[in-house]
């Protein structure tokens, strides 16, 4: 079944995004390959990050497990006539992990030169321990001569740090060319709105070629099928507000999905 959804689905944002993240990534170079030729090549790129697992995407939230303190009044018990106290609340850890990251980069056939990164961004890369760590990577970009193209499809967390202030949308795409910093384009996209199609810049003298974000997304949700593994009977793991949870029923509703 098609997304439901006139562009991004909400119900993604979770535990199966990490699988989003990489298909869409795989199908942005295969949309863009037969644009770049001959002169450009577009190439998926891993990066490893250890860092907290994010408990929204890696699909548990932990529950909290309170207890009634306890006090052991019997010396014998307690070895002693120190009482014994039982800990109120008990949860796990968050663990360290390895998380790896997919990213796509343009460079030149010739010689290797990278000429425009393309960033879709995972939870990590906007919250928690690997936030900095990103970030510190975005700074190292926008120090440098390529161009930076970052597609951010996900509501919690920090986002594109610009001057003025941003629209209320929940998803965004942002455009640092480099031969125009600081200046940043920006796309904003509410939630009832079809993802855009947006340049990707190249070398000087050489012409964007477009990235059609709303046709990858179709044809990996198509090709994949997440509906399959989506209940879209409840909330989605990250709530909306009561304005978008009644817009999002009538969209189910519409779809045959409720």
């Amino acid at each position: 079944m098609s997304n439901p959804f006139p562009g991004m689905d909400p119900y993604l944002e979770g535990p199966l995004w990490s699988v989003v993240h990489h298909n869409l990534i795989e199908e942005f170079a295969r949309q863009l390959t037969l644009k770049l030729r001959p002169k450009y090549r577009a190439r998926t790129e891993e990066r490893v990050v250890v860092a907290a697992l994010d408990p929204i995407e890696g699909g548990w939230l932990r529950r909290r497990s309170p207890d009634v303190s306890v006090v052991s009044t019997d010396p014998q018990a307690s070895g002693g006539s120190t009482a014994t106290l039982v800990a109120p609340l008990t949860q796990d850890f968050l663990p360290n992990e390895s998380l790896t990251e997919t990213f796509l980069e343009i460079r030149t056939v010739n010689d290797g030169q990278l000429v425009t990164a393309i960033e879709l961004l995972s939870p990590t890369n906007k919250r928690g321990e690997g936030a900095a760590e990103y970030q510190h990577k975005r700074r190292e970009i926008l120090a440098s001569e390529v161009h930076l193209l970052e597609i951010d499809l996900l509501r919690i967390g920090e986002s594109f740090p610009v001057t003025g202030p941003l629209p209320s949308v929940p998803y965004f795409v942002f455009l640092s060319r480099a031969n125009r910093r600081p200046k940043v384009e920006i796309w904003p996209i509410p939630l009832e709105a079809p993802l855009p199609v947006v340049p990707v810049p190249l070398l000087d003298g050489d012409h964007d070629v477009e990235l059609d974000i709303a046709l990858a997304f179709r044809t990996i949700y198509d090709l994949f099928e997440y509906d399959r593994d989506l209940d879209y009977s409840g909330s989605p793991t990250i709530r909306l507000s009561p304005e978008q949870s009644v817009w999002a029923d009538a969209c189910l509703r519409a779809a045959g999905k409720r």
